[in-house]
């Protein structure tokens, strides 16, 4: 047993934010399954263009690729969907037992069409049928112009990983989105306890953003808030989705799945603050948390969970809120900048992906 399985028994899965070609030929995705818990993989652009760029794991298949004159996007798709695919079968048996909860792999539609709802949902059931395994999970921003294909996807029966959270407003539009696509399935005559879906919602890139801003205040006042804004944003988040599913989960098919927040990046960016932070801190029932390896070990190694830090949290973060701002902090601008920012980064990593392969293509 370990400091993962405990964190467990409060009700939070632990994902893996990474994957490779070479974790999959290795045997390594295996291994962290067996020795450290894990239950599921995410992945997104950065991740991808990290693992292609580097080392020669890839090298056999692109020059198939090559041969069949793919372009960069076709072949970065090609390879996408083959570690997927296999991620999916090593993850088939954690999925089988915990009902389809756990066991999920993620791949994300291109970050370029985040604004184009037809686009995204076109590029979600191409994925989704081409993995053609059932715990798979679409990633699909909650941008404005992405909204209505995370409901047309849900409808049509496809399970999502809602990412680029910031805002608990935000959030609120993404539960919306989810309930109506949950329900035009049930009406639909869709098997709706079939299809699951979890809100990732960002939390060291809040504590990045305000910590600068509180920074530039300097006042003690302000100062002492810094590395506080992101958890009481999730535990704000948390509070919404008690409200939304488990007090208010009426309005959803009996058999429908509650949509489980997810806290995504949580590795500290700040190296002053534990390395824990963003997992003892947010541990509770019907969580996900995706980490990067580092944090995983961290965990395993240090543990400081102090139990379920999420369920009687909203009133203490609803505290930090107001402090923050009352010194100044406008979150309204905050949030517009992370979202432009995270979208603008898996972007970027996308077109560098895209030019290091047509050399590589050509």
């Amino acid at each position: 047993m370990t400091h993962i399985d405990d964190l467990a028994r409060l009700g939070t899965s632990t994902w893996l934010d990474d994957l490779s070609r070479e974790r999959l030929d290795s045997g390594n995705l295996r291994e962290l399954l067996d020795t450290k818990s894990i239950v599921g993989v995410t992945t997104n652009p950065a991740i991808f263009a990290a693992a292609m760029s580097s080392g020669n794991s890839y090298d056999t298949d692109i020059a198939a690729l090559k041969e069949k004159s793919a372009t960069a996007d076709e072949a970065v798709y090609s390879l996408a969907i083959d570690d997927v695919r296999n991620a999916c079968d090593v993850f088939t048996e954690i999925y089988e037992k915990s009902g389809g909860r756990d066991g999920r792999v993620s791949i994300e539609v291109d970050p370029r069409i985040s604004a184009d709802a037809e686009a995204t949902l076109e590029q979600a059931r191409e994925l989704w049928a081409k993995v053609a395994r059932p715990n798979l999970m679409i990633k699909i921003p909650a941008t404005d112009g992405s909204l209505p294909a995370i409901s047309d996807a849900l409808a049509e029966g496809i399970s999502v990983n809602v990412t680029l959270i910031f805002s608990v407003e935000r959030y609120a539009q993404v539960i919306a989105a989810y309930k109506e696509g949950i329900k035009r399935a049930a009406a639909a005559g869709k098997e709706v306890s079939t299809i699951h879906s979890v809100a990732s919602f960002f939390v060291s890139r809040l504590d990045t953003e305000v910590d600068k801003r509180l920074e530039l205040t300097g006042s003690d006042e302000a100062l002492a808030l810094r590395g506080k804004a992101g958890v009481a944003n999730a535990q704000r988040a948390y509070a919404l989705f008690r409200k939304e599913f488990k007090e208010g989960g009426e309005d959803l098919p009996a058999d429908a799945n509650p949509q489980r927040p997810l806290w995504a990046s949580t590795g500290v960016k700040n190296p002053d603050y534990p390395a824990t932070l963003y997992v003892s801190e947010l541990a509770g029932p019907e969580t996900v948390n995706t980490m990067p390896e580092k944090t995983i070990d961290a965990v395993l190694e240090q543990g400081n969970l102090h139990g379920d830090t999420l369920t009687d949290s909203a009133a203490q973060a609803e505290q930090v809120w107001s402090q923050l701002e009352a010194v100044g902090i406008d979150f309204a601008d905050v949030f517009a900048v992370l979202e432009k920012e995270g979208v603008d980064k898996f972007v970027d990593a996308w077109e560098a992906l895209l030019a290091s392969l047509t050399d590589r293509l050509a």
